[in-house]
């Protein structure tokens, strides 16, 4: 397990800021929004997170009350913010943001549902100038549970 140390981001009193050891930049999301609890393992072009999903997280109750089951946009949405995180990291010199600008082959295979963890994981297909791709991976108990193409804007960050 890689426990991550600050990035170049910092809040507004100048302290990392985590969610559990991701170091996220001040302008992505917040919990609850914030999808992602530890990154296990980070490469030059992969990276994997673990994310453990408590019964009383406030998706689960309204998705099929009697039957909670994750949400697939959410999925997605974990899935985004790795790549987004896998992507900003090799470009923080250069002081553009990932944003999300397309998904492709999406595939869900088996339902998560409340006590799953999750393991994601992120690889980058391409980067190129002004755009990146990656293909993830969620998995639970080592079984696929979905799978997509994600694709990236890669735009100027904008400044307060």
């Amino acid at each position: 397990m890689i426990l991550l140390k600050p990035g170049p981001w910092t809040c507004t009193r100048g302290l990392p800021l985590y969610c559990s050891t991701v170091a996220v930049p001040p302008k992505m999301k917040r919990p609850p929004m914030l999808l992602l609890d530890e990154v296990t393992s980070w490469e030059e072009s992969r990276i994997v997170c673990r994310k453990t999903f408590q019964p009383d997280e406030w998706f689960f109750q309204g998705h099929y009350p009697d039957q909670p089951i994750m949400p697939g946009v959410l999925i997605v949405e974990a899935m985004a913010q790795l790549g987004g995180i896998l992507l900003l990291r090799k470009l923080e010199l250069t002081g553009r943001v990932p944003v999300l600008l397309s998904i492709d082959r999406v595939k869900f295979r088996r339902v998560v549902v409340p006590g799953d963890q999750i393991r994601l994981e992120a690889e980058t297909v391409r980067l190129a100038s002004g755009r990146g791709r990656v293909q993830c991976r969620a998995l639970v108990q080592g079984r696929l549970a979905a799978e997509a193409r994600l694709n990236f804007v890669l735009t100027e960050e904008s400044r307060p």
